[in-house]
């Protein structure tokens, strides 16, 4: 289907759910119809979805604004019969910069697109909804209806089964060399010294070649096992590569007037031991190169929301600890002054310091100039939003797409004063293994 333009504003939605038996959620996503969607955060319904009911695209500066407005036309008079949690949703995301470039390996990704699902299967504890959606002049609740009983049979047939391992890697191809790494950060910390930059994060791209093609659902399955407490997302906007990824970074939630985001700035690796484990949190806790940075992310956000809100709360600095690496963490939360839409959040927050640098220009223009490869949606939004104007977002960082035998795997590192090339090369390292764990064979 054509993406739902803002001109398009009688464009007619049904929507129709139904409780059923919980099917598995891998299985569940396995069977859906390209492009498919997956969301599932800490405290938060799983969410699968397959195929497009209908989908909104925009670029530029104004892009989210844009895809606010054909949404909210879309939903003002949609015919919807299902409870909250079963309410069709858009899922999309947007690319780190404004416009697409449509260079490889993101071809298949716009600036911003978001899709309502035709087919939605919302994981409530030991609960499961299913929800068909149809859009356009023609949309009947019969033929929905009708929909939904053929789809509830297929799911609720549907067997559990282990994902498969991991397909293999055959060869692997850096961007960037070490040596170009070294010149990357020793010219972005030469221009924070002289005062032109605060701080200013840099990635690299890996690009991996697979033994055998990588099935997205087993790929997610085996990151939730690993990094449960992370935000696991898959978007696929035209069905062909697939985007994914366990990122431990929120970017924001809101529910009515309540915001919840944070600051994750300031890494280190885990320990062999618990008391190296441990020792290597209090190094970080104490580390000023990373509280300085992590104070510049976390002053940002603060900055970012007090136009927006009533009330904000910062909590205490603490460790949060993931399967290879730990963080810096400070939880933030706010009440709003008055009613507002979770894109206009995104708009205001991204991209934080944590993945884009201050002053946020200036650090664009170095990141342009310097990274080798397009960022295409790394690092940036991705998420779902409701009829409400309710909805979750993360970072997409710890990420990868993937299509066939080929995925390719991006991490960044921010850069401050007292960065040190062999150091941020080390931890790039580190930040690829979430990923290249769960692709690389153990034999």
């Amino acid at each position: 289907m054509e993406p739902l333009r803002t001109d398009e504003m009688g464009t007619h939605l049904v929507s129709r759910s139904v409780r059923l038996s919980a099917p598995p959620v891998s299985a569940s996503l396995a069977t859906m119809r390209r492009p498919r969607a997956l969301w599932t955060a800490p405290d938060e319904p799983t969410v699968v979805g397959g195929g497009v009911a209908v989908a909104v695209e925009a670029d530029g500066p104004e892009r989210l604004a844009r895809v606010r407005e054909s949404a909210t036309s879309l939903f003002d008079g949609a015919d919807v019969d299902a409870p909250d949690v079963a309410r069709p949703r858009f899922f999309g995301g947007l690319a780190f910069h404004e416009e697409a470039t449509g260079r490889d390996p993101w071809a298949d990704f716009p600036a911003a697109r978001f899709v309502v699902p035709e087919v939605q299967v919302a994981f409530d504890g030991d609960d499961a909804w299913l929800t068909v959606t149809a859009v356009g002049a023609d949309a009947d609740p019969e033929a929905v209806g009708d929909r939904l009983d053929e789809v509830r049979e297929t799911l609720e047939s549907l067997d559990d089964a282990p994902p498969e391992g991991p397909p293999g890697v055959s060869n692997r191809h850096r961007t960037t060399s070490v040596e170009a790494w070294h010149e990357s950060v020793d010219a972005a910390v030469s221009r924070i010294r002289a005062g032109d930059l605060q701080k200013v994060v840099l990635a690299q791209a890996l690009e991996v070649e697979l033994d055998r093609p990588a099935a997205a659902p087993d790929l997610l399955a085996r990151l939730g096992r690993t990094y449960p407490d992370c935000h696991r997302f898959l978007a696929e906007p035209n069905g062909g590569a697939s985007f994914l990824g366990a990122t431990p970074e929120r970017l924001v939630s809101l529910r009515g007037r309540e915001v919840e985001t944070g600051a994750l700035a300031g890494t280190t690796g885990r320990g062999d031991t618990d008391d190296e484990d441990e020792w290597l949190a209090n190094e970080l806790l104490g580390s000023e190169k990373d509280n300085h940075e992590h104070e510049l992310v976390a002053e940002t956000i603060r900055e970012q929301l007090a136009p927006l809100s009533a009330e904000i709360r910062v909590g205490d600095r603490g460790i949060r600890k993931l399967a290879t690496v730990q963080h810096l963490w400070t939880p933030i939360d706010a009440t709003l002054e008055r009613d507002e839409h979770v894109l206009s959040l995104v708009d205001a927050l991204h991209p934080t310091p944590a993945v884009g640098g201050l002053p946020p220009e200036a650090a664009l223009d170095v990141i342009r100039d310097t990274e080798p490869f397009d960022r295409g949606w790394y690092a940036a939004p991705v998420g779902w939003f409701d009829a409400d104007g309710d909805g979750s977002f993360a970072v997409a960082l710890r990420s990868a797409i993937v299509e066939e035998t080929l995925a390719t795997l991006f991490a960044g590192v921010g850069l401050v004063a007292d960065s040190d090339p062999d150091a941020e090369w080390d931890e790039v390292q580190l930040k690829y293994r979430p990923i290249l764990d769960e692709l690389e064979r153990d034999d």
